[in-house]
């Protein structure tokens, strides 16, 4: 094989990665499941859940109020419950500040066009997994498993 040969398939092989990682990339960050129960009822234990799992949550952002607000119609129900475990957060902290960009934790409660409720989520254990170190440890860790566990008794 000539040296002419390697670079055209090293750059093809490199292209090719670049265009399925555009592609891949957006469905691996993000985690969505299929809720077994209604909007409200969804939303309610989400929030019950968290709380009994040990979490705290600051709060429930419900997306269509605050756009409505803004006189902007809303096109489905979305709430956003924000969620913290303080001891996680502090590991995070002490090493990575930068990283409170994507504190605290967040599981979304939506609504589909035919009625279906899901939960999405950003792909934790990925994420963890990028970013290497205390991040990966705790994010793509312990945070995925209690994510996944708080989720477990709601999807279907």
């Amino acid at each position: 094989m000539s040296i002419g040969t390697f670079v055209v398939g090293l750059v093809c092989g490199i292209g090719l990665t670049a265009v399925v990682g555009v592609f891949a990339m957006p469905k691996l960050m993000l985690v969505t499941h299929k809720s077994t129960l209604g909007f409200n009822e969804a939303l309610e234990a989400l929030e019950k859940t968290i709380a009994d799992s040990g979490w705290s949550s600051p709060g429930t952002i419900d997306l269509c109020a605050s756009m409505e607000k803004h006189g902007v119609e809303c096109p489905r129900r979305v709430a956003v419950v924000q969620m913290c475990h303080p001891e996680y957060a502090k590991e995070v902290l002490t090493t990575d500040p930068h990283v409170s960009a994507l504190m605290p934790c967040a599981i979304a409660v939506w609504e589909s066009e035919d009625g279906t409720v899901h939960f999405s989520k950003m792909n934790t254990g990925l994420m963890g997994k990028l970013f290497g170190g205390t991040i990966a440890k705790v994010m793509g860790g312990k945070v995925s498993k209690d994510e996944q566990a708080i989720l477990q008794g709601l999807v279907g």
